[in-house]
């Protein structure tokens, strides 16, 4: 009686092909740019809820402010007319209010450094502010309480947040968001 013994000689070979080692680096691959696509969408919608909250808290901050100064600007008379107002704090208006302007640095910070269009007419009865959204179009609030999306097109400062039909804000003198 003979035994077989199992040398390296004698064994079949073990071991995966190139070509299913190849397949299986593919099907990771595809698996890995799915996840990080709905990663980046995650990441935007993220962002655009940031930017909504803040803009919330400057909608109640806008009231506290009223409420004490019985309008949205402190002397009755400075307009804020289209400014980006996340990088210029308007004195004696809401936007150089302490929690106002942290809250719009949130804005600007989650929305990409991408300017916020701000209005107050000039006898302080009622403002608006447009942001870009990380996802596209626009988040605008008011002081009629209106809280909304909008899909402003446009290419230069403000005309992206104005200029169309959709747009957040009609032109550098309206405190409606549309």
């Amino acid at each position: 009686m003979s035994s077989i013994t199992n040398s390296p000689m004698n064994s079949p070979q073990r071991g995966f092909t190139l070509i299913e080692l190849l397949v299986v680096i593919a099907i990771i691959g595809i698996l890995s740019s799915v996840v990080l696509a709905s990663l980046n969408t995650a990441r935007s919608r993220g962002a655009d809820a940031a930017i909504k909250s803040n803009l919330g808290t400057l909608r109640t901050q806008a009231e506290i402010y009223n409420a004490t100064n019985n309008r949205y600007n402190s002397n009755g008379t400075t307009a804020v007319a289209g400014v980006d107002c996340g990088a210029t704090f308007t004195a004696n208006t809401l936007f150089s209010d302490t929690t106002v302007s942290q809250a719009m640095s949130g804005v600007k910070s989650n929305n990409g450094g991408t300017a916020l269009y701000c209005v107050i007419d000039s006898a302080g009865a009622g403002y608006a502010v447009a942001t870009p959204l990380r996802s596209g179009g626009y988040w605008c609030v008011d002081s009629s309480g209106v809280a909304k999306g909008t899909q402003g097109t446009g290419t230069t400062a403000y005309t992206a947040a104005s200029g169309s039909a959709t747009a957040a804000l009609t032109n550098t003198t309206d405190t409606t968001c549309n």
